[in-house]
């Protein structure tokens, strides 16, 4: 049963850093470092409870959210890769310390947190994308924030209540099986062909 819970764990983190990496990572960090459900003591994943380690953290979830409203579309893109390459190696840290802890084997964990990360950039990164480019640009200004609220959250809870994890990874992975909804055809002056005749053409 430890077994179980130990997967669990990480694979709620994993797919939760997936989402955003660092504020998740500074939440689990934290429960670890006061020993609720869950420690990396004694193993080689022990830095990832020091107050180094949660310091650092902190700083790039205030970083992060600093940056994100001052980003062109450009910059946007390699951001958004430079990140997801960051929460691919801390869903494998995260989900591999989880296993060590309970002293079995950690590699799984490694494989198993790329791929649970993997899928919540799958999840989250289209629909993001999606809700910004709908939104005014203030709104917009708001939405890391609400991500990295929402993926800490999920972490949190899959470290308190392991199960959760399970539920999580599902969530992620239903979201990124659907299909992205098809944009709805233009009528009108800027798609000519589409919007007839022009009503001052027609000879009565």
């Amino acid at each position: 049963m430890h077994l179980v819970f130990d997967i669990c764990q990480g694979i709620g983190v994993a797919a939760a850093v997936g989402v955003r990496p660092f504020l998740p990572a500074l939440v689990t960090g934290a429960l670890a470092a006061g020993n609720v459900e869950l420690h990396f003591n004694h193993t080689d994943y022990s830095f990832l409870q020091s107050v180094p380690f949660l310091l650092a953290m902190a700083v790039c979830v205030a970083l992060g959210l600093a940056l994100a409203t001052r980003l062109g579309a450009g910059n946007r893109r390699t951001v958004e890769t430079v990140i997801g390459v960051i929460s691919l190696a801390l869903g494998a840290l995260f989900f591999a310390g989880s296993l060590a802890r309970g002293h079995y084997a950690a590699w799984p964990g490694l494989v198993g947190g790329v791929v649970c990360a993997a899928v919540g950039i799958a999840a989250s990164l289209p629909l993001l994308r999606r809700v910004r480019a709908r939104l005014d640009p203030e709104a917009a200004g708001a939405l890391p924030l609400l991500a990295e609220g929402a993926a800490a959250l999920a972490a949190g809870l899959s470290v308190i209540a392991p199960p959760v994890g399970v539920i999580v990874l599902g969530l992620h992975l239903a979201a990124a099986g659907r299909p992205a909804p098809r944009r709805a055809e233009v009528r009108g002056p800027e798609n000519p062909a589409l919007s007839g005749p022009d009503p001052g053409t027609i000879q009565s």
